[in-house]
């Protein structure tokens, strides 16, 4: 019952730190992370879809191809999915409260999203999507998860540019290097396992 209570708390962690992250710091100024996050605020800024409902639809074909190779990893990452896409959204109006120089938020919306991941990761939990695909290829390469995770970030930026501008994609970059860093850093250490 003590296992089952701390992975409710570490999904709920980790997906309230990236949820703050992506409102409070990479939404002010269109900033995007990579993966599903990234194409979730892709949508958000060219379209104004809701970004964690977008999450939630996009990942649906990948969770239904990792049910049928993993289960557990499927069941640890869809609670991580669902409460993640729904603090997202939910979180929204938190979006203008804060307001410092572009590089600040470039730096700390990749940090909290990096911690948010990490945690969850350290548990065995994700948010689906792209991390559960780079935790699946992990395995199967013998790769650490946050190059994997910072490769498929890199070309979900890289498909932005267009939407976002350069200067926005250069600081883009700088938040997919504090994500891989503190995904790694808590993945690498196991700290909560």
């Amino acid at each position: 019952m003590n296992s089952i209570i701390r992975k409710l708390n570490v999904g709920l962690t980790g997906s309230l730190t990236m949820a703050l992250g992506v409102n409070i710091f990479l939404v002010p100024y269109h900033l995007l992370d990579g993966g599903m996050i990234g194409i979730g605020l892709l949508l958000q800024y060219y379209f104004e879809f809701h970004p964690g409902l977008s999450i939630l639809i996009i990942s649906t074909p990948i969770f239904l191809v990792v049910y049928l190779y993993d289960r557990t990893l499927f069941l640890h990452s869809l609670y991580g999915l669902i409460l993640s896409s729904l603090l997202i959204d939910l979180l929204s109006p938190f979006r203008d409260y804060i307001l410092l120089p572009i590089p600040l938020h470039a730096i700390y919306g990749g940090s909290l999203i990096g911690l948010g991941i990490g945690i969850m990761l350290a548990y065995g939990m994700n948010t689906g999507g792209t991390d559960l695909i780079a935790q699946l290829l992990s395995v199967k390469l013998n790769l650490p998860i946050a190059v994997l995770i910072f490769l498929i970030d890199f070309l979900i930026l890289f498909v932005g540019i267009h939407v976002i501008g350069m200067e926005r994609t250069l600081y883009s970059f700088v938040t997919i290097v504090f994500v891989a860093i503190f995904t790694h850093y808590f993945t690498s250490r196991k700290l909560f396992g």
